[in-house]
């Protein structure tokens, strides 16, 4: 299956307009994968993120407190709302993500380099979502220019 990404309308795939707005509007990040491992890719984008304006909310089944965040083992434990779910697991493990980000009602979901799944994307489309796979908010925001 491959996904329309027509932009410009809620739940598109990869727009341009729809990755410059989330890297550049403040808004609430889960984090999902984010542990105290410095060696991790979650773990320096978190903090770009958080250098860009962003709340992140590190969420890891052992609930760590990341760059002074408090973390929750569960996207459903996180408490208040969430902008964007940013998911830094393994593809096979990236579709539960995404229906609990749809569930809460998360308004876009952030799918890291290398972490693919067209039905879970199709699904958060399907349910308004913005989706962005296969990208990362580090690699994007260079090339947007964003400096924090």
């Amino acid at each position: 299956m491959t996904i329309d990404s027509t932009p410009g309308t809620p739940g598109t795939l990869n727009d341009p307009d729809v990755i410059r707005t989330l890297l550049t509007t403040p808004g609430r990040w889960a984090v999902v994968g984010l542990s105290t491992n410095t060696a991790r890719a979650a773990y320096g984008v978190a903090h770009l993120l958080q250098a860009l304006g962003m709340e992140i909310v590190p969420v890891h089944p052992s609930a760590p407190v990341v760059h002074g965040a408090t973390g929750y083992a569960t996207l459903e434990d996180a408490p208040g709302e969430v902008d964007v779910v940013d998911v830094f697991v393994n593809s096979s493990l990236a579709g539960a993500v995404v229906d609990d980000a749809i569930a809460r009602g998360a308004r876009a979901v952030w799918l890291q380099l290398d972490v693919v799944d067209e039905a879970a994307a199709g699904r958060a489309r399907a349910a308004g979502l913005d989706v962005v796979m296969d990208r990362c908010p580090a690699i994007e925001a260079g090339r947007l220019g964003l400096r924090p």
